[in-house]
């Protein structure tokens, strides 16, 4: 289960990287700013998740 949501947490982590790229090529104004926000939480879930992961040790075989 672990690894799947480490997955969720990469997906997310891939999610931000890509709407960061297009925002700051493609997008002026209001909405640039609304997705970069957007990506920024992406990408702070995304570490959380990962810290959570790792630091609650492995799981029972």
């Amino acid at each position: 289960m672990k690894m799947w949501i480490s997955f969720f947490a990469m997906g997310l982590m891939f999610v931000s990287v890509i709407v960061t790229i297009v925002t700051k090529e493609k997008l002026r104004g209001f909405i640039r700013y609304l997705l970069l926000s957007f990506s920024f939480i992406c990408l702070m879930v995304a570490g959380i998740i990962i810290f959570l992961v790792v630091f609650s040790g492995p799981v029972p075989d």
